[in-house]
């Protein structure tokens, strides 16, 4: 991995990284900590859960916002640094919560599975749910295929969101909490007719998972198995790559002082028993020219 150099490693399964004041905060999801990670390699674990965490997203005030997996749940970080419940969906999501972005209002827009991904279940398509401010949630999207990373333009107006399972990035069009005018903002191929998941993967161009937004409105896509970070313009043009050396990478974020070091959460696989044992995963970092734009 020429290309990339390692800000820390022996975590065990990173997600979700979010660069600000100067550190980069990401999920550790099998030791149930949120870390802010120091260019320097300084490590501070900023919260506790007590379920698995996921998605990132800082409220105007600062308050930092937490998908809880399993329980389905929106936790919240307190300024003296408790944790408590934010929002409860899980009547809206039918399996558990994954990515999430919270915009420049403090609306969170998470995604979920969908269905039970670990236990081996068939792919369904699922919702896309608006979190308020006050904790009120409603369903704005459906029949999304494993929503995953998502960003925000700059001009507040267009939410771009990596769908897993469907060989692709969608667009909407963001008005106050809702969402509409969807369309296929990057096609890799086909949508995959399968519902078998290994199936699916094996024969996606991409399997598109976190994203990060630059300023020329390009995205740069976690290609979780083909072990990459792409650079991808909209309608699906790939303008630049970087090997990951056939370890897999399930997020990015661009940050650093001139938000030109692309960040990387790499780790040898997502299997729930080998992730919790072995915490092989680590943060990688590579230089790009463009830097970062929008949200998150």
């Amino acid at each position: 991995m020429a290309e990339f150099s390692t800000l820390i490693s022996g975590l065990s399964f990173t997600e979700c990284p979010r660069w600000r004041d100067g550190r980069l905060f990401v999920s550790d999801r099998y030791t149930h900590r949120v870390l802010a990670l120091a260019m320097d390699g300084t490590v501070e674990t900023y919260a506790r859960t007590p379920g698995l965490p996921c998605g990132l997203g800082f409220l105007p005030d600062g308050r930092l916002l937490i998908t809880s997996m399993l329980d389905r749940k929106i936790l919240r970080r307190e300024p003296d640094g408790s944790v408590v419940e934010h929002a409860d969906l899980s009547a809206l999501a039918p399996w558990q919560l994954n990515d999430m972005l919270v915009d420049h209002e403090g609306r969170a827009w998470v995604g979920n599975f969908g269905f039970d991904l670990m236990g081996g279940a068939p792919a369904r398509t699922t919702v896309l749910i608006c979190v308020a401010p006050d904790g009120t949630a409603t369903v704005v999207a459906d029949e999304l295929g494993f929503p995953n990373g998502m960003v925000l333009t700059p001009d507040r107006r267009t939410l771009i969101v990596a769908e897993t399972m469907m060989n692709r990035l969608s667009a909407f069009t963001v008005t106050g909490d809702s969402l509409n005018e969807r369309r296929t903002w990057a096609a890799f191929g086909e949508p995959p007719r399968s519902t078998h998941v290994p199936k699916i993967l094996e024969q996606a161009a991409v399997v598109p998972d976190g994203i990060c937004l630059d300023q020329e409105g390009a995205v740069w896509v976690a290609d979780v198995f083909n072990h990459r970070l792409i650079r991808i313009v909209e309608g699906g043009d790939i303008v630049d790559e970087r090997s990951t050396d056939g370890v897999c990478v399930f997020a990015c974020m661009l940050g650093g002082e001139d938000g030109r070091t692309l960040f990387a959460c790499a780790a040898p696989t997502f299997n729930e028993t080998e992730a919790s044992l072995h915490h092989r995963a680590s943060i990688l970092m590579t230089r790009v020219q463009v830097p970062h734009a929008g949200l998150p």
